[in-house]
């Protein structure tokens, strides 16, 4: 949607656009500039985001060695803190 449509229609389009809507992709001169979402997808988008990083992070330090195995946690936690 052209910018200039966006800013004629934008009380109407802002109502319209509701949580799990389709984005709408504000365009200038037909070459894409932004995109307009509702709050709640972006918050979740961005958590799902998160989650990901995470996850690859999790899995480079299982391919680096760097874990421990969940068996003698305890015994492991309770050594440090007497230290």
């Amino acid at each position: 949607m052209p910018l200039s449509d966006f800013f004629a229609a934008s009380d109407e389009l802002l109502a319209e656009l509701g949580e799990g809507s389709e984005p709408l992709v504000l365009t200038e001169s037909g070459k894409p500039v932004a995109v307009l979402e509702d709050a709640a997808t972006y918050y979740q988008k961005r958590e799902t985001l998160a989650l990901l990083q995470l996850l690859a992070l999790a899995k480079e330090d299982i391919a680096a060695g760097r874990v421990h195995p969940v068996e003698g946690m305890l015994d492991r936690i309770c050594q440090r803190a007497k230290n």
